[in-house]
C-alpha cells in the first residue's frame, strides 16, 4: 500500500514538471512599443491624411469611411464616402483608437487573434479592434494620432489607411 501511494506521488511529481514547460512555451501578444506621444495632429496634418486616403479608396471605387484622431483618441476628422454602411463609421473610429492606444497597426491584433489559442484572450481587450486598417500616425518618431478606415476588406481597409499615413510624411 505505501509503494503504491509512493509510486503515485512519483508519477504527478514527474507530470508536473514535464508539463510546464509546455505551457511556459505558448505564444502571447508582445508587449506594447515604447513609442511615445507627442503633440496631438493638428487639422491641416489631418486633412492630408484624408486627402491621401480619400484619394486611395476613390481611385479604386471603394465606398470606406476614414476616421483621424489625435495623439488622446479624440476624433479630429471623419469622413464617409458616398454609399458606405452605416457600421463603418464606429468600426473606423474604432480601429484609429486602438491603433493610438496600442501604439501599433490592428494589424497586429488581427494576426494574433487568427493564430487562435491564449491569443483569443485579446478579444476581451478593452479597446482593441482585431481588425486590419488602423496605423498610427508618426511625425519626428512620435505618435501624433491613428488613421483608422472601413468600408471594404480589411486588407483594403489597410491599404486606404497607408495611403493616408504616406500622405502625411509627404
Amino acid at each position: 500500500m505505501r509503494i503504491a501511494t509512493l509510486l503515485s506521488l512519483v508519477l504527478v511529481t514527474v507530470l508536473l514538471f514535464a508539463s510546464a514547460p509546455v505551457g511556459a512555451q505558448q505564444p502571447v501578444a508582445p508587449p506594447p512599443p515604447q513609442i511615445p506621444y507627442g503633440a496631438p495632429i493638428n487639422l491641416e496634418q489631418a486633412k492630408k491624411v484624408m486627402a491621401g486616403a480619400e484619394a486611395e479608396a476613390t481611385k479604386n471605387k471603394w465606398n470606406m469611411v476614414i476616421a483621424v484622431l489625435d495623439s488622446g483618441g479624440h476624433v479630429v476628422m471623419l469622413h464617409r464616402l458616398d454609399g458606405t454602411q452605416l457600421g463603418s463609421i464606429d468600426a473606423a473610429k474604432d480601429k484609429a483608437y486602438s491603433a493610438v492606444l496600442y501604439r501599433r497597426p490592428t494589424k497586429v491584433f488581427q494576426d494574433l487573434v487568427g493564430q487562435g489559442g491564449p491569443n483569443l484572450r485579446l478579444l476581451k481587450l478593452s479597446g482593441a479592434s482585431p481588425l486590419e486598417g488602423g496605423i498610427p500616425l508618426m511625425v519626428d518618431g512620435k505618435i501624433i494620432g491613428a488613421v483608422g478606415v472601413s468600408g471594404a476588406t480589411s486588407e483594403q481597409d489597410a491599404q486606404v489607411a497607408k495611403a493616408g499615413a504616406d500622405a502625411l510624411t509627404k
